[in-house]
């Protein structure tokens, strides 16, 4: 069986992720070496290479490889820099494979997280908006990788500290389910 999760593993990169505009060979080596099919129920396994997001916590998932690596890259993460993986446990192992030091929250409070600040913080799985928790975190010049979504459709959103305040950007079309307690607040409709 672990040919198998081998060769799915080189299809997942050469397929999902090299089709899908993510040229950082570091991250292909990185995903090219994790055991996706490791982080989720064994009996899930089968799942962890496909196209889908794959449950690995009641209401947690693992992004699809295209949405997680096109995050990771635009993060440009550097090596020795401190990062946060807010339900993200396969970003966190490949933050970890380029030598990245990952801190994981992945309790029942997501907004709260440990004390410090960041040069990097990613998300796997949608948020309505991204709390500003999060976003006090940064360092200068710290990064926040997370999906916003606000019914059907969602966007990769990339947020940047810079001296003068925190910058927005959107980055592409994504989906990601929403992480429980991030759902949209019913409004107000005739």
């Amino acid at each position: 069986m672990a040919a198998d999760f081998a060769a799915a593993r080189l299809n997942m990169v050469e397929s999902q992720v090299r089709t899908n505009d993510v040229t950082d060979v570091r991250l292909h080596d990185a995903m090219r070496a994790i055991a996706r099919e490791a982080l989720i129920p064994a009996d899930k396994a089968f799942q962890a290479y496909a196209d889908a997001d794959v449950e690995y916590a009641p209401g947690r998932y693992l992004l699809r490889p295209r949405e997680v690596s096109k995050l990771l890259q635009a993060a440009r993460p550097v090596e020795g820099e401190r990062a946060l993986a807010i339900a993200a446990p396969y970003a966190a192992a490949v933050l970890q494979a380029l030598d990245v030091e990952v801190e994981r929250l992945d309790t029942d409070d997501l907004k709260a997280l440990p004390g410090g600040e960041y040069d990097l913080i990613v998300v796997e799985g949608a948020v309505t908006q991204a709390p500003q928790t999060w976003l006090d975190a940064l360092a200068l010049n710290g990064r926040l990788l997370v999906i916003e979504r606000d019914g059907p459709t969602a966007k990769a959103i990339l947020y940047v500290r810079a001296e003068d305040g925190i910058g927005r950007r959107t980055l592409f079309d994504a989906m990601a389910p929403v992480l429980p307690g991030f759902e949209p607040k019913p409004g107000f409709a005739f």
